[in-house]
């Protein structure tokens, strides 16, 4: 197994995140296909606040998104984290365990006040994130929308992602 590097997206990374965010989601349950597009819009639109990506001396491995998010309650600096792709021959390795630890560190240091996502709670706890009942998203499951508050009170409220997510 070769050593994995996580560092911010370069100019030439943009196929193989594309690529790999692809094989990532290809066979997921809950996936509709569109994540690859949702990173390309969200580069495009200049949504793309934190992007990261794993690689080894071969190839890009893991990819990150983070992206500005809209509180209805008004509370600002909140990001959606998402989404995270490995590729799936290289799942249960750390890889999304470690993208996830370095890309909280590093919007928290850019000033961020919390992290939203969609995920298994199961998973995401690990990391501090939680359901709250007074922050929703809707028409998903109440309980896969989760918050980390990296500073400050909890926000409450409906929650909007950057246009690239539709």
């Amino acid at each position: 197994m070769s050593a994995i590097t996580i560092r911010p997206e370069q100019a030439g990374d943009v196929e193989a995140i594309r690529e790999l965010t692809e094989a990532a989601f290809r066979n997921a349950p809950h996936s509709d296909g569109s994540e690859p597009g949702i990173v390309d819009a969200l580069r495009r639109d200049g949504d793309l606040t934190l992007s990261l990506v794993a690689e080894t001396a071969e190839r890009l491995v893991g990819h990150v998104a983070l992206s500005p998010v809209t509180i209805s309650d008004g509370s600002h600096d909140w990001y959606g984290l998402g989404p995270i792709s490995v590729l799936p021959e290289r799942q249960g390795e750390g890889i999304g365990f470690r993208l996830m630890k370095r890309a909280i560190a590093d919007i928290r240091a850019m000033g961020a006040r919390g992290i939203v996502l969609l995920g298994d709670p199961a998973y995401y706890v690990r990391f501090g994130f939680e359901h709250d009942s007074e922050l929703r998203y809707p028409g998903l499951p109440a309980e896969y929308f989760q918050r980390l508050v990296l500073e400050g009170d909890a926000p409450s409220g409906t929650v909007s992602y950057a246009p690239a997510f539709g």
